[in-house]
């Protein structure tokens, strides 16, 4: 009798998890057309982007046989959004900044090693270029400002 009343409990707990892993198995046949989709909005997520990298990608052009890109002039962008990447970030800490701020200070922010003087200059050719352009004001003192 005791065999009988084993054998009931254990199929009955054979159903009960049979019907436990039928219900896990529905939710994981589901989440892969869910992962599909998201996929497909991801993709497309991704070329609506690369769409709009190229459309406001700076101009690169041949002076001596290397590519240099072109900086707009302020006046002649609708935005910032024509500059290069790496000069939006640094319009961005000037404009973040209370006031006034040095190349070394932009390096900082940047994660470039300003211990090495060397290493500031080609920023601070790129903070004078945005000057020349109207993007930033230039001191007399070699400290930069972004326009209003």
């Amino acid at each position: 009798m005791q065999e009988r009343q084993w054998i009931t409990a254990r199929r009955s707990e054979l159903d009960a998890l049979a019907e436990q892993l039928s219900k896990q198995l529905q939710e994981v046949q589901v989440e892969p057309d869910e992962l599909a989709i998201v996929e497909r909005v991801l993709n497309r997520l991704a070329e609506l982007a690369q769409a709009d990298a190229k459309a406001v990608a700076p101009v690169a052009v041949r002076v001596a046989g290397r590519a240099v890109l072109l900086i707009p002039h302020r006046s002649d962008a609708a935005d910032e959004g024509a500059l290069p990447g790496d000069y939006r970030r640094i319009l961005a800490i000037a404009r973040e900044a209370d006031g006034p701020v040095q190349v070394r200070a932009v390096g900082e922010r940047l994660g470039l090693d300003t211990s090495v003087r060397g290493k500031l200059e080609p920023l601070r050719a790129k903070m004078t270029k945005l000057a020349d352009r109207g993007w930033l004001h230039k001191r007399p003192d070699g400290r930069f400002t972004a326009r209003p």
